[in-house]
C-alpha cells in the first residue's frame, strides 16, 4: 500500500450511512478487506471503491441458461 489514507471504520459507516456494526459485520465476512490496528480497523479508500463497486446495480449480469 503506498501512502493512501485509511479510513476508521466510523468513516465508513457515515460515508456508507450504515451503523458501524453493519461495516464491522462487512470486514468479518471478508466482504470488506480492512488493516486491523490494535484493537479497531483501517479501510483504504481503494478497498472501499472496490467494496461498491461490487454492489453496484446497474452491472450486466452474466445470462443462465
Amino acid at each position: 500500500m503506498s501512502d493512501e489514507a485509511l479510513l476508521t471504520v466510523e468513516k465508513v459507516a457515515e460515508i456508507l450511512d450504515v451503523h458501524i456494526k453493519t461495516v464491522r459485520a462487512y470486514i468479518a465476512s471478508g466482504e470488506l478487506p480492512a488493516i486491523k490496528l490494535k484493537r479497531d480497523y483501517r479501510i483504504s479508500r481503494t478497498d472501499l471503491d472496490n467494496f461498491l463497486r461490487q454492489r453496484r446495480t446497474d452491472q450486466k449480469r452474466p445470462e443462465h441458461d
